[in-house]
C-alpha cells in the first residue's frame, strides 16, 4: 500500500506555537497571482484551501490502491477499505471520542441534515408537534425543516436574534416546550460569526424530551468540539471547510437513535440480506451508506484531520480570535463600513460580514478581486437572516490558519481603493 507521509509538512512539533509563515508553505494555492496580485484568500467560511498532504493523498489512492471498499478480498480492496475506515476512526476521535458506529459519511453537511429530516423526522414528527430552529440558520438547516413542517402539519418556531447578533433567549421557555420534538440550530453563524450557547439549549431541550441537531459546519473547523460533552443528539459538518476535500460530509448521531432510524437510500453495501420479496439492513453505520462512497476524498480527509490535530484546535481558535480582533479593529476605522454580529470577539468566530454604505456587495467583491482579495458576497445561503439585518446582501471576510494581519491590511486598503473608485473618483 502506498502511504502518504503525513509528517511531510512545514509544521513544527505540536508543542510549538502556531507559525502561520510555516503553515502557508504547505498550501500551494497561496502562491497564486490573481490579477497581478498575490492571492489573499478570505473566503474560508465557504471552503478552505488544502495542504499538500491532502492533495497528495488523493493522488496516492488513485495511483497506489484504487479499488472499491468493503467488497473485495484482494489486496487493493483491503487497503482501500482500511484507509477509508481509518478516516472514520479519526473523525470519531476528532469530535470527542465517539463510537465509530456513530459516524455516518455523507456528501456534505446539507445531506447529513436531510438524512435526519427524511429518516428520523418523517417517522417522529406529527401534526401539532413543534420544530424549533433559529433566525440565523443557513438554508441547509432551514429549508428541510420548512418542508417537513409543511408535510406533517408540525409547527415551526424560531428563536429570534437581537440587534447585536445574539440569540434572544428571553422567551426560550415558551419556545422550547413539551410540544417540541426537535431543536435544530447552528453552532456558529456563517453570517454573523456568533457562537451560540448550544450546551444550554441542548440541556433545556432534553428537559422537554426533545432531541437536538447542531449544524457544526462553521464550528468543528475552528474550535475544539466535544459532542459528548455537549450532549448533542445529532451533529453535522463538512470536510471541505476544514482542509479536507469536497464531497465528504459527516453525520454524528447517538447509536440508539441511529438504530431506530430507517435508511433513505437503498442499494448495495447497506444490506444484510436480500431476497426477491425481502430486505433488511446492515449494521451501523453501513445501513446509511448505500453504494460506492467517495473513497478518494474520504481517504484524503484523514491527513486533513492529522494536520489540524498537529496544530491543535485550541491554537487554531486562539489564532482566529487574534486575527478577528485585528480585523474588527481595522474595519471599524472605516466610517463607511457597517459590521454585523457581536462586538465581543470571544463570542464570534473568524467571520466578519459587512456592507459599504455606497457600494453594492457584488460590485465591492469584484473590485476586491481585482486587487487579489477573495471575499464572499451575497446572502450567504441565509436569505431570511440577511433580510432581518436590513440589507439584501453583505460582503464577508472569513479567516483560517494561514491568514495574517498583513492580509487584513490588504483587505482594508482594497476597501479604501474601492471607495475612491466608485464614490470619490
Amino acid at each position: 500500500m502506498k502511504v502518504i507521509d503525513q509528517n511531510k509538512s512545514h509544521l513544527k512539533s505540536e508543542n510549538s506555537l502556531l507559525s502561520v509563515d510555516n503553515i502557508r508553505k504547505d498550501f500551494p494555492i497561496l502562491d497564486r497571482m490573481i490579477n497581478g496580485h498575490k492571492l489573499v484568500y478570505l473566503d474560508n467560511a465557504a471552503t478552505t484551501q488544502k495542504p499538500q498532504t491532502v492533495i497528495d493523498a488523493i493522488t496516492s489512492y488513485y495511483a497506489g490502491f484504487n479499488a472499491n471498499v468493503h467488497r473485495g478480498l484482494h489486496t487493493l480492496a483491503e487497503e482501500a477499505t482500511s484507509a477509508m475506515e481509518k478516516t472514520r476512526d479519526k473523525t470519531a476521535a476528532f469530535i470527542g471520542g465517539v463510537k465509530r458506529e456513530e459516524i455516518v459519511f455523507t456528501r456534505n453537511a446539507t445531506e447529513s441534515i436531510n438524512l435526519v429530516v427524511s429518516s428520523w423526522g418523517k417517522k417522529n414528527i406529527k401534526q401539532g408537534d413543534r420544530i424549533v430552529i433559529t433566525q440565523m440558520e443557513h438554508h441547509a438547516n432551514l429549508v428541510p425543516w420548512i418542508m417537513l413542517a409543511k408535510e406533517t402539519g408540525a409547527e415551526l418556531e424560531y428563536i429570534p436574534i437581537d440587534q447585536n447578533g445574539y440569540l434572544n433567549l428571553s422567551n426560550i421557555n415558551n419556545i422550547i416546550t413539551p410540544k417540541t420534538k426537535i431543536v435544530a440550530l447552528t453552532h456558529m453563524s456563517n453570517v454573523l460569526g456568533t457562537i451560540n450557547p448550544v450546551a444550554e439549549i441542548i440541556s433545556l431541550a432534553h428537559k422537554n424530551n426533545a432531541l437536538v441537531l447542531i449544524d457544526g459546519a462553521q464550528s468543528v473547523p475552528h474550535m475544539p468540539v466535544d459532542v459528548k460533552t455537549l450532549d448533542a443528539d445529532f451533529y453535522v459538518f463538512s470536510a471541505h471547510k476544514m482542509l479536507g476535500p469536497t464531497g465528504v460530509g459527516v453525520l454524528y448521531a447517538r447509536e440508539e437513535i441511529l438504530n431506530e432510524m430507517e435508511p433513505v437510500i437503498f442499494g448495495g453495501e447497506m444490506i444484510n440480506e436480500v431476497r426477491f420479496d425481502f430486505a433488511d439492513w446492515a449494521e451501523l453505520p453501513m445501513k446509511f451508506e448505500a453504494g460506492t462512497p467517495n473513497i478518494a476524498d474520504l481517504v484524503a480527509f484523514a491527513p486533513a484531520l492529522d494536520y489540524l490535530n498537529k496544530i491543535g484546535m485550541d491554537k487554531i481558535r486562539q489564532h482566529e480570535i487574534e486575527i478577528t480582533t485585528y480585523g474588527l479593529e481595522e474595519l471599524r476605522k472605516l466610517d463607511f463600513i457597517k459590521i454585523f454580529g457581536p462586538d465581543n470577539v470571544l463570542d464570534r468566530g473568524g467571520v466578519i460580514s459587512f456592507v459599504d454604505d455606497k457600494i453594492h456587495s457584488h460590485d465591492l467583491s469584484q473590485y476586491l478581486d481585482s486587487k487579489g482579495v477573495a471575499v464572499r458576497a451575497g446572502h450567504h445561503c441565509a436569505q431570511p437572516l440577511v433580510k432581518l439585518l436590513g440589507v439584501t446582501s453583505t460582503s464577508r471576510a472569513s479567516f483560517y490558519i494561514y491568514n495574517t494581519n498583513d492580509e487584513v491590511d490588504q483587505l482594508v486598503e482594497a476597501l479604501k481603493a474601492a471607495r475612491r473608485y466608485f464614490v470619490n473618483g
